[in-house]
Parts: C-alpha cells; sequence; structure tokens
C-alpha cells in the first residue's frame, strides 16, 4: 500500500508541474505576441482605403458583404494597435484631429479640458499623480487649438505632429492614462446611473479600479458612454461582427448626438473611421 500511496503522490506531483510548465509556456506565449505586437504595429497607423478591409476578409463572405456596406459610408480607415487601450486612443485621435478643422468645437471642449482636473481632485484623486498626465494631454490640446480652423497646408503639417506625438509610446500612453481618469470620475459622478451596465456585485468604485483606471484594460459600452458624457462628444461606433444581416449597425453615444468620432468595432478592437 506504501508503494501505490507514493504513485500516487508522484503521480500528483506530475501534474502540478505539468500545470506549471504549461502556465508558464501560456504567459511565455502570451510576451512573444504582446512584443511582435508592439514591434511590428504602430500604435496609431497611417490612413487607408477602406477597400484594404476586403484583403483581410477574402475567403469570408459574412465579412465581405458588412465591408461593402461600410465601404458605401466610408472611405478610409485608420488602425491603431490591439492593446487593450485602442478606444482611447483610436478616440483621442480622431477628435483631436476634428478639432482641427472646427474651432467653435475646440473652445467648447478646451474649457471642459482645462477644468477636468479639479473635477478629479474633487472626487479624490491625487493631484500628484494627476498632474503629470494633465499636463501632457492640455499641451497636446493647446497645441492643437493654435491652428484650429487654420489654412490646409498648416493644418497637414500639425496633423502630422499629431500622429508623430501619438506614436511616441510615452507620451501616448500618457494621453490615454488621463482619458482612464476622465472616465473613472465620470462614473463615480454618476454612481446610480452606471451602476445599470456593471454586472455581478461590483460597485461602480471597484469597476473603476479594476476595469477602467488599469493600461491594457479592453473598453466597453459603458466606457464609451461615460467618456462621451463627461466630454460632451458625439461618437458613433459601428459594430462589424458576424450578426444576422449584411448592415453594420451603428450605435450613437450620448444617445442623439450629432457624431464628431466615427469608429469601427471588430470583436475586442477599435480603428477609426473617416467618412
Amino acid at each position: 500500500m506504501a508503494d501505490d500511496a507514493s504513485s500516487s503522490s508522484g503521480c500528483a506531483g506530475n501534474l502540478v508541474d505539468n500545470s506549471i510548465n504549461q502556465d508558464e509556456l501560456i504567459m511565455k506565449q502570451q510576451r512573444e505576441i504582446e512584443k511582435e505586437i508592439s514591434e511590428t504595429i504602430p500604435l496609431v497607423g497611417e490612413l487607408e482605403p477602406l477597400a484594404s478591409l476586403e484583403k483581410e476578409y477574402n475567403e469570408d463572405p459574412v465579412y465581405l458583404l458588412k465591408v461593402k456596406d461600410l465601404s458605401s459610408k466610408y472611405k478610409n480607415i485608420r488602425r491603431t494597435r490591439p492593446d487593450g487601450n485602442c478606444f482611447f486612443r483610436a478616440f483621442s485621435y480622431a477628435y483631436l484631429e476634428h478639432l482641427l478643422k472646427d474651432k467653435t468645437e475646440y473652445e467648447k471642449f478646451y474649457e471642459i479640458a482645462k477644468n477636468s482636473k479639479e473635477i478629479l481632485v474633487a472626487l479624490g484623486f491625487s493631484q500628484f499623480t494627476v498632474e503629470d498626465f494633465y499636463e501632457t494631454f492640455m499641451e497636446v490640446v493647446q497645441r492643437v487649438g493654435e491652428h484650429a480652423g487654420g489654412s490646409p497646408d498648416r493644418l497637414d503639417e500639425i496633423r502630422a505632429e499629431l500622429h508623430e506625438k501619438f506614436n511616441r509610446q510615452g507620451h501616448s500612453d500618457y494621453i490615454v492614462v488621463y482619458l482612464r481618469l476622465v472616465t473613472s470620475g465620470q462614473l463615480q459622478t454618476q454612481q446610480d446611473f452606471y451602476q445599470n451596465f456593471i454586472e455581478g456585485s461590483r460597485t461602480v468604485t471597484e469597476f473603476c479600479r479594476q476595469e477602467v483606471e488599469p493600461m491594457y484594460k479592453e473598453s466597453d459600452h459603458i466606457h464609451i458612454i461615460a467618456l462621451s458624457n463627461a466630454l460632451n462628444v458625439g461618437v458613433r461606433v459601428k459594430y462589424m461582427d458576424r450578426g444576422v444581416g449584411s448592415q453594420v449597425i451603428a450605435h450613437d453615444f450620448p444617445e442623439g448626438a450629432q457624431p464628431l468620432v466615427h469608429l469601427l468595432y471588430r470583436p475586442g478592437h477599435y480603428d477609426i473611421l473617416y467618412a
């Protein structure tokens, strides 16, 4: 019996070792995938014709029909890195691009952006923590404002500068972090409303700490609703999935607002659309 017990214990040990080895392999593979993504896919890509999507789905009739529908409304796409931050990066890039040609919208947004830090501090966010992210964010906003509504030649130059800043990891990530904090602040300001969107027993504050504020956490409806409300910016998201029919369904946030930012959602990822 002793031999049997010893043999059984040895098997259990092997199972544990195998489990640990498998977990290590999965984690290693994940790190390699993340490294490959960071080395091969820019944070924000160049403008591409929407037809480039057809190459991705040339053997998928369901998605090809939806690309055709999308092509009837949009001409171009700009891809973002699939790193969990794609919604915030796509939103901020697309909106700042829009502000370059809309001086009136810029002036409205500037006041909201300028006052956003004090709102966060009043909610209990550490001023020391918020300060650096806020300053980087406002530096980019003010740079856009210097040229909003300017001549086409000058705007092309500023667009190139904006593109360069968004592809500089540190700079780009600071903007993402700040928008995550703004989103968290909005959720916590109207907890009774947003609690309805959170599944399970988590509070709004717990949800913010776990799913909104950390980098690389994917975004869902609740993030889009909160950020679009916080900044008073209309966002249209076109959802391209395997749902019934050939049309790509659109959702506007906040409901009824004029969309100034257009995003394409494919399961787990957001890119920017251009009409």
